[in-house]
């Protein structure tokens, strides 16, 4: 028997099928897709409520525009657009739920840049980050910003890199668990400036900030939208920006490429998922929604006022942006030789 492999455009997915059993598991497979789209079409959907997986910890910045979003799409459908935070093994845990979830549009994931930065230094997942999810728009991005414990004896970056270099390996920072952001943009920082610091993981940014407030670690990079209150209010101290440019909410603050450390870039971005083969009017009704309300002026004057960037981009240029995070990242963590289990 001659078999053939088949391979379903867009989803990297490849199966065998006997030349005598094609044609019938083509028409049945046509069948089955016919019926999911017919009982999801965007002039049924939705008609319960809707899950909004969030694999981290409430209180960071996925939460924050995660309840911004589902809020308007609540107000919009008359549907609940339900906040559920699954924190646990550097969001893999939440990201999982959400990749095994029927493809119907009713569980969604809001994913922060870990899910491109991360996929090509995992030696193993239980997903695939690129081909099982669906994406539906790059919400925001945002600088991360460098904070440290204000017992630290540092004010800028140039004394906080002597300082690191004069102790190595004594200063802990934290991040929000292996593979993310926090951490391979720290990890990043380590190299280009010449010190030595320690890795402690948390579950997310909130547990990372009240770690920092409580000196359980000297320093971190995190997302300006949740610590910024922490630094007006003297709990931790705010000594350079992770971006290509001054942030607009923390204009006097430096970025770390003019401190000191040309080159550098630590800007982050959050965004939304549904499972690989959502039908296509699903989530391009998804789309038009979330984009919708993140130029509402209301949710975009709220995204500015914390120091982040509205997006709202398409489907195509979102999937774009993942596959290059994921290279990018994924060379440069190969290169500082962090590999993750």
């Amino acid at each position: 028997m001659v078999t053939r492999r088949r391979i379903v455009k867009g989803f990297g997915v490849g199966f065998g099928v006997g030349s005598g059993q094609a044609l019938g598991l083509s028409a049945l497979a046509g069948v089955t897709e016919r019926l999911s789209a017919a009982t999801t079409s965007p002039a049924a959907f939705p008609s319960r409520p809707v899950r909004m997986i969030v694999p981290l910890a409430p209180g960071g910045g996925s939460d924050a525009i995660g309840r911004l979003v589902s809020a308007h799409l609540t107000e919009r459908f008359g549907q609940q657009f339900v906040v559920d935070n699954r924190p646990g093994a550097s969001g893999i845990v939440g990201t999982d739920l959400v990749a095994k979830s029927v493809p119907d549009g009713y569980t969604l994931l809001t994913v922060f840049s870990t899910h491109a930065m991360s996929a090509e230094l995992f030696a193993k997942l239980p997903y695939d980050p690129i081909n099982d999810f669906a994406p539906i728009t790059l919400a925001t991005q945002s600088p991360l910003v460098l904070l440290v414990h204000p017992s630290l004896p540092v004010n800028n970056l140039r004394e906080f890199i002597a300082y690191a270099r004069a102790n190595p390996g004594k200063l802990n920072y934290g991040s929000s668990g292996p593979g993310s952001a926090p951490h391979l943009m720290t990890e990043q920082l380590n190299a280009m400036a010449g010190i030595q610091t320690a890795h402690v993981p948390y579950k997310g940014v909130a547990p990372l900030t009240t770690a920092l407030i409580q000196n359980e670690i000297q320093f971190a990079l995190a997302n300006i939208f949740t610590t910024l209150p922490h630094a007006k209010a003297g709990r931790v101290r705010l000594i350079a920006t992770g971006g290509v440019k001054r942030s607009l909410i923390a204009p006097e603050v430096p970025t770390i490429a003019e401190a000191g450390l040309p080159g550098y870039d630590a800007v982050v971005w959050y965004g939304f998922f549904a499972p690989a083969k959502t039908p296509r009017p699903v989530v391009e009704l998804l789309h038009r929604e979330m984009v919708s309300a993140i130029r509402k002026p209301e949710v975009s004057r709220i995204i500015i006022d914390g120091g982040n960037e509205p997006v709202g981009n398409t489907p195509q240029e979102f999937a774009a942006i993942i596959r290059a995070e994921a290279k990018k990242w994924g060379a440069l963590g190969r290169k500082l030789g962090v590999s993750l289990e």
